[in-house]
């Protein structure tokens, strides 16, 4: 059975509060001053210390400072509204989490289902700093490079508190990864994770697949359904592209953030969650937030805790140990491990990787299926843009020509060309198809200033097709 001291001025929500911890399995002791909480942690060290902030004789926080007291106890702030101040003050304390009052016997009962001794997860965080140092991997990431060190600092750091995260950085650096490893070195770790893409949901269906929805309360809603808010109770939602959200939804989320409570589509009841949230984007949100695009207010609610990724080519010395992780990958997959040979690992280290870490497992799955052998050598390896524009053209084999689509006149209607000067790029033999075809996209589109629906048009392909493209490149 565990033990909870309650730390709160008043009475009767003092004795309250025993009563429903009582309730949840753990015996309670209550003190309403600082001096009556230090002597009750004197008698009997607490599992966890539900902690006010307003006392007679000071603030609670100050209750945090003195670690020889605490000792190996929970602390789970008590306050009268949550607010960012709160957050950020719980997570520089090291409080675990925070209780809205009056406390309800739902809220109480998620919290305590989560109480784990700081010195577990201590113990954990020390486990994978020692996998790190033997294998290069923290949880779901790789990499020991010093930005790489930054970021398992971070995560360590937050993953045991309550706080929102928001992770930044381009397409394909990892970032769903950051949230898992974070969700499984939180108090959460037992419930679901859950991620949802805002970008990929259509508008129309984006609400009723956060929020859920009743039967009935649309066209096509033939039963009733639950959200990710719904299915996640408990645990935490991983929110991606979160600047791709639509604005009229930006203010739902913003509320069940602050009270957290929401309303299925078609619904006038409220329902509880205890989510934690972490969000990402790809693009900068403050630049979001200025373009209209994205609610300042959401911004600060969710920018608790910014994490950013660096993108591979500021690490690149973490590229010998992630070619060795994904090919060991493919190899379980596939039922024969294959190795990269030096100049293979020399060939892509000089590439830029736009498409960051995604990019690298995706270029090697390609050469792991066009190898014949146990090796990977760098002719199934894409070569920079600007190594191939640069080599000379007296170069064996000779570079072939690819010539750019032409643009369509203007107005006309039978699809015929205008007999402009075509701009030329130069291909070397043995250059991957995908490398040629994003070469070819990124130059038509330069070309055509940017005009999406021209580039579209010229290349022979759909608007959609140049959006997916394009949104594959993390342009």
């Amino acid at each position: 059975m565990g033990h909870a001291l309650i730390v709160e001025d008043d009475a009767d929500a003092a004795r309250m509060m025993a009563q429903l911890v009582a309730n949840e399995g753990f015996s309670a002791a209550t003190a309403q001053s600082l001096r009556e909480a230090r002597k009750q942690m004197a008698l009997q060290q607490p599992d966890v210390v539900l902690l006010d902030l307003r006392l007679p004789d000071g603030n609670g926080m100050t209750l945090l400072d003195e670690t020889d007291l605490i000792g190996n106890s929970e602390v789970v702030l008590m306050t009268g509204h949550a607010s960012l101040e709160t957050s950020i003050q719980a997570l520089r304390y090291g409080a675990a989490d925070y209780l809205i009052k009056p406390v309800s016997a739902k809220q109480l009962h998620s919290i305590l289902s989560r109480v784990m001794k700081p010195s577990i997860l201590q113990d954990e965080v020390r486990s994978l700093h020692d996998d790190l140092v033997r294998t290069g991997r923290f949880g779901h990431l790789v990499g020991t490079s010093a930005a790489m060190a930054l970021i398992y600092e971070q995560v360590a750091r937050v993953a045991g508190t309550s706080v929102t995260v928001f992770v930044t950085g381009e397409s394909g650096t990892g970032k769903e990864l950051v949230a898992r490893t974070v969700h499984d070195l939180s108090r959460r770790r037992a419930k679901p994770f859950l991620a949802v893409n805002c970008g990929a949901i259509s508008p129309n269906l984006i609400e009723s697949e956060i929020f859920g929805h009743e039967k009935g309360s649309f066209t096509g809603a033939e039963r009733q359904h639950q959200g990710f808010f719904e299915r996640a109770h408990g645990g935490t939602l991983f929110l991606d592209e979160i600047t791709e959200m639509p604005l009229e939804l930006q203010v739902k989320l913003l509320r069940v953030l602050e009270t957290g409570t929401f309303m299925r589509v078609g619904s006038t009841t409220p329902l509880e969650t205890d989510v934690r949230v972490v969000a990402a984007a790809n693009r900068d949100p403050a630049q979001a937030v200025a373009q209209g695009r994205f609610r300042e207010d959401l911004l600060y609610r969710l920018n608790v805790f910014p994490l950013d990724l660096p993108p591979l080519r500021d690490r690149l010395e973490d590229l010998p140990l992630l070619v060795k992780h994904f090919l060991q990958e493919i190899g379980q997959r596939e039922g024969m491990v294959k190795r990269a040979t030096p100049p293979a690992l020399e060939r892509l280290a000089q590439y830029r990787w736009p498409g960051n870490v995604r990019e690298l497992r995706n270029v090697l799955q390609r050469a792991y299926v066009m190898s014949t052998g146990p090796e990977i050598t760098e002719q199934w390896l894409p070569r920079d843009p600007a190594q191939v524009a640069a080599a000379p053209l007296t170069a064996s084999p000779a570079p072939r020509l690819a010539t750019m689509p032409e643009a369509p006149a203007a107005g006309a209607l039978d699809g015929a060309q205008a007999h402009t000067p075509r701009p030329t790029i130069e291909v070397a033999v043995g250059t991957p198809l995908s490398a040629i075809e994003k070469q070819v996209i990124l130059a038509t589109l330069d070309h055509y200033g940017h005009h999406k629906e021209r580039t579209a048009a010229a290349l022979g392909v759909s608007l959609k097709t140049l959006y997916n493209r394009l949104k594959e490149y993390g342009l």
